[in-house]
């Protein structure tokens, strides 16, 4: 993928990037595959607002991936690759040989015309999706499943990969790309490569007009609200906020406020954290 740029015809439009949509062979989505997606605004089934600057946007469809890839031993053939408007990585939609369609992630590398296929005989090709046993160390994967049989739940984000580092008895070593050095079960399915969409972190947004069609809404700084409307509200100027540490409008500690359970069951399946320190 690309990088497109714009003539500087107002203030904005003069920093503003996008995609160009090279990776994209398919426009119109598989009306089979599209389901109604309800806005919430940021509120939970209570009606509250669980999380803040929420609302508004285009309108979109939800289109049913396949994390599971759970079709053993059928080739299916690539039809065409999608933009998703519900995810940072491009989708690819497959047609297997019994003739059903449904969309997997796009790894980087694949096109239209290529076969891919799930399973623990698959090949270690780009878009095939095996147990992470059926894996060569060193290979790089993504749509990684946490438990086995409830589909991938890890590196699904554009340009990301993982690394098998070391296969142990019943679990295998993964490097996330938080850094994270975790285990997982062996009997987990992945699937080989790394996504596609590589240069999404490069897009700038460019305008607040922007960021309200993809439903984000204004987010304004504590420091310039008044004392009654935030801690760190008032003063004269520029003034400093006068805590040991930020908060949120509500009192409570913010940024750097560890909320990991400490007895989680499963810190004994991380080996190294994102910040570079053991667990104990």
């Amino acid at each position: 993928m690309g990088i497109k740029t714009y003539k500087p015809y107002t203030p904005s439009r003069r920093n503003m990037t996008g995609s160009d949509f090279s990776e994209i062979t398919k426009k119109k989505p598989e009306k089979s595959l599209l389901r109604p997606l309800k806005k919430h605004a940021g509120r939970n089934n209570q009606g509250k607002i669980t999380t803040r600057h929420r609302g508004g946007g285009e309108s979109r469809h939800y289109l049913l991936i396949d994390f599971k890839r759970r079709k053993d031993g059928i080739p299916a053939e690539v039809i065409g690759i999608e933009y998703d408007p519900n995810r940072t990585a491009n989708i690819a939609l497959i047609q297997y040989e019994d003739g059903e369609k449904s969309y997997i992630l796009a790894p980087e590398g694949l096109t239209d015309g290529m076969t891919v296929m799930s399973g623990p005989e698959a090949e270690i090709r780009v878009g095939n999706c095996l147990p992470l046993e059926n894996i060569p160390v060193g290979t790089l994967i993504h749509n990684i499943e946490l438990y086995p049989g409830r589909g991938g739940q890890m590196v699904r984000a554009a340009g990301n990969s993982a690394p098998l580092m070391a296969k142990e008895g019943k679990y295998a070593t993964l490097r996330l790309p938080s850094g994270e050095m975790r285990m997982v079960q062996i009997i987990c399915r992945a699937t080989i490569g790394r996504m596609g969409n590589g240069d999404h972190n490069l897009i700038k947004i460019g305008k607040a007009g922007r960021k309200r069609h993809m439903g984000i809404r204004p987010t304004v700084r504590g420091s310039a609200m008044n004392p009654n409307d935030h801690p760190h509200g008032g003063g004269e100027g520029r003034a400093p906020i006068g805590r040991p540490g930020p908060s949120t409008p509500w009192g409570k500690p913010a940024l750097g406020l560890k909320t990991r359970k400490k007895h989680k069951k499963s810190n004994k399946l991380i080996v190294r954290r994102r910040d570079g320190r053991g667990l104990k």
